[in-house]
């Protein structure tokens, strides 16, 4: 299937497979009951990843449009004779949130039920006694290792935050920092970040991008003191930051004292099966906070994320913000202990990046 992917506007590339899927629906290229081409396939051809093609069937999935067969494909349920009129204009409210997009069909259940079981055996009624603050000791250990393995990262427990989810770390970063600071975001981001941030009084200033990421013009321009930043496959512009300009954001904050907030919640998946260097890992300032998320990689369920420190926040943290009580349970603590330990974890990303 020819769709021309455009780099030179806004829509994201999802949307733009979308768009090009949904007119030929409508105008008859594919009939009722005709097979979609695979994602693996039309991934290639548009030169994407597989997740994005995942992403533009599920919104045909959701209008109605397409149904999705296990183990056969993406078929066309739309059928002009039979069904109501559909307008070739899109609807807004056919765009999903960003958190429907999982790699659930690679996700190993009877691996989950196993690991389950075993922390409820192995632990027993610990797990309905109330978390640390900051998260159980075991999982903040159990990240420290998969960090060091994996992502180039050396911390202590005692630099790790559990929290449920991105958007309550990023209320916790910006409680922490001070709530009247200027936040700097990427033009285009994810619509949450800003939400949260104006929700906790602070004033947000989106900076344009180009291919390579922030603009240099647009980060000399703004007088913001924290920037916040998805270096890699940042949503909805999929655009990952050259190296040069992941360096650039690093001189800039050390050159404004500024602190920059990495949003890491998708290299995981990078498409090269190696995850980048982070900020975090190449700061030699420690004014780098580092977020990342379960609720991406594992289930979206799962409403688990940890947020790294350097020393130098330590102090800050416990000062404003430590008297919070965890909000992720005790048995998923446990069990995401053991999903990294076991290492199921790292199995099945890496079975999600072969998928790519």
């Amino acid at each position: 299937m020819h769709i021309r992917i455009r780099t030179d506007i806004k829509t994201p590339v999802y949307r733009q497979i979308y768009t090009a899927i949904r007119r030929k629906i409508i105008r008859g290229a594919f009939p009722h009951g005709s097979c979609l081409p695979s994602r693996r396939m039309l991934a290639k051809d548009c030169g994407v990843s597989i997740v994005t093609v995942e992403h533009a069937y599920q919104m045909l999935c959701d209008e109605g449009l397409c149904e999705l067969r296990p183990r056969s494909g993406c078929y066309v349920s739309y059928a002009p004779e039979t069904s109501f009129p559909v307008s070739e204009s899109i609807p807004e409210k056919s765009v999903p949130d960003m958190s429907e997009i999982y790699h659930l069909a690679s996700l190993p259940f009877s691996s989950v039920a196993h690991h389950l079981r075993k922390v409820i055996l192995d632990h027993g009624e610990e797990i309905l006694r109330k978390s640390p603050n900051n998260g159980c000791l075991e999982l903040r250990e159990a990240i420290c290792r998969y960090l060091a393995r994996s992502r180039g990262i050396e911390v202590c427990p005692e630099q790790i935050v559990i929290g449920s989810g991105a958007e309550y770390l990023y209320g916790i970063c910006i409680q922490m920092l001070g709530r009247e600071k200027i936040v700097a975001l990427e033009d285009p981001s994810y619509p949450k970040i800003k939400q949260v941030y104006q929700a906790n009084g602070a004033v947000c200033d989106l900076l344009k991008m180009d291919g390579e990421g922030i603009r240099t013009e647009e980060l000399h321009r703004t007088q913001a003191e924290i920037l916040h930043v998805t270096p890699f496959h940042s949503f909805p512009s999929q655009i990952t930051a050259s190296e040069a300009r992941r360096l650039f954001y690093l001189e800039w904050a050390k050159e404004r004292n500024a602190v920059i907030i990495e949003d890491d919640y998708d290299s995981e998946f990078t498409l090269t099966g190696t995850a980048p260097e982070t900020l975090f890992a190449q700061c030699k300032d420690e004014n780098v906070i580092y977020l990342n998320t379960f609720s991406k990689t594992i289930a979206p369920s799962l409403r688990a994320g940890y947020m790294l420190l350097h020393a130098k926040f330590l102090e800050l943290y416990e000062k404003t913000v430590g008297f919070y009580s965890c909000t992720v349970p005790m048995l998923e603590q446990y069990f995401l202990k053991e999903w990294l330990d076991s290492g199921e974890f790292e199995r099945t990303i890496l079975k999600m990046r072969k998928q790519k």
